[in-house]
């Protein structure tokens, strides 16, 4: 490994790993891939060690790791399968922003749902606006100590298990500046769950639309100001696409150990074929890729640790690390030949997984831009 682990570190790798041992062995995650379900049930012994509140601070009940050393256990749990630890991360995130943007009196409401063993979702994107978040149009409109929500949301990651969301509504005509963030809990009347789609990877996570019809929420709801929810929303985001980045390292890592283990065992013309330069050749490539990128997510994640803005930098960590993962994922499922093309192998899992990290979280188109605005100003005289 290029990154040099301290002891406490390793021994956090250890524990994932011996988590993901006992609890998601490789026929169980083939079950859950097939059915294309959330198990609830499955996440039980992750909420009892406490693996949806790793980097909230103790006073909240969590365990306070750095981002750091958070994102080195979930790399590892996403080995076994990343839909199993985003669902995990989305609840922390969805926390973490309402630590960031809330009260410590709304914080610790939401703390007190979440610890517990519930999980949490956060809820921007709508059937018209996904990368153009001026385009939200579910509205909050206050009357009195209240607000009234409406309005449909789409492709919320948890939002048919959770039990408590951060909403961004319109609450003025104002553009992006026009965007505020509310908690909401799910068993408010006029909350409903749409059906969980049937996605293409990362099939252990729950997606579903959500609707909001005359949805009444105190006003001591809104987390911050009216007209900051694109900036709540920002920081949400630049927190998730870190641990996003973190999640693809382990899918790649996994992708590279079945890799080799094949071309290893794998005989034509009476030897392995590892020992042929083209599959070689990969091999190096896809371990390159992983150091790479493991070492991108680890400066993205100490920056965070240390209060420094990564606007441009978790953009550029999420671009590459996703976008290569892509060339990991289809060069084991080329190593594995035919078989790499049927579901008898799980590479062809880690290759579907991997594209859905390539569009959540701001696709790397909104990526690149992103990265070009903040490099523009760099050289702004």
């Amino acid at each position: 490994m290029a990154l040099q682990y301290t002891e406490q570190q390793r021994e956090y790798i250890h524990l994932a790993k011996e988590f993901g041992d006992r609890y998601l062995n490789p026929n169980l995650i083939k079950k859950y891939d097939k059915e294309g379900e959330c198990p609830v049930e499955a996440f039980k012994p992750a909420m009892k060690l406490g693996l949806h509140m790793l980097e909230i601070p103790k006073e909240y009940g969590g365990a306070g790791l750095s981002y750091e050393d958070s994102a080195l256990v979930f790399e590892k749990l996403a080995e076994y399968d990343a839909g199993y630890a985003l669902t995990l991360i989305t609840s922390f995130v969805a926390l973490r922003c309402v630590m960031l943007a809330g009260t410590p009196e709304q914080a610790r409401r939401f703390a007190n749902v979440v610890e517990p063993g519930h999980f949490a979702a956060f809820t921007m994107s709508e059937a018209d606006a996904g990368s153009d978040a001026g385009s939200v149009r579910a509205t909050a409109v206050r009357k009195g100590d209240e607000y009234i929500l409406n309005g449909g949301k789409a492709f919320a990651t948890n939002g048919g298990v959770a039990d408590i969301y951060i909403g961004i509504f319109r609450t003025s005509d104002n553009g992006n500046h026009g965007l505020s963030a509310f908690m909401i809990d799910r068993n408010t009347p006029g909350v409903y769950v749409g059906k969980h789609e049937d996605k293409l990877g990362l099939r252990l996570s729950n997606t579903v639309p959500l609707f909001f019809k005359n949805v009444h929420v105190p006003v001591e709801n809104l987390l911050g100001k009216e007209g900051r929810g694109i900036n709540i929303a920002l920081s949400s985001l630049n927190l998730s696409r870190a641990f996003v980045s973190t999640l693809t390292v382990g899918i790649m890592q996994r992708a590279l150990n079945e890799a080799a283990n094949y071309a290893n065992s794998r005989e034509q013309f009476d030897k392995p074929i590892g020992s042929f330069e083209s599959v070689q050749n990969m091999l190096a490539d896809m371990a390159t890729a992983v150091e790479t990128s493991r070492l991108l997510v680890n400066n993205t994640m100490k920056m965070m640790d240390k209060g420094l803005s990564v606007r441009k930098e978790g953009a550029m960590t999420k671009l590459y690390v996703t976008d290569i993962a892509q060339k990991v994922t289809s060069d084991a499922v080329q190593i594995f030949g035919g078989y790499g093309f049927t579901k008898a192998y799980p590479v062809e899992k880690l290759m579907r997984d991997v594209k859905g990290f390539q569009i959540l979280e701001g696709t790397n188109e909104i990526q690149r831009m992103t990265i070009a605005r903040e490099v523009e100003k760099d050289y702004r005289n």
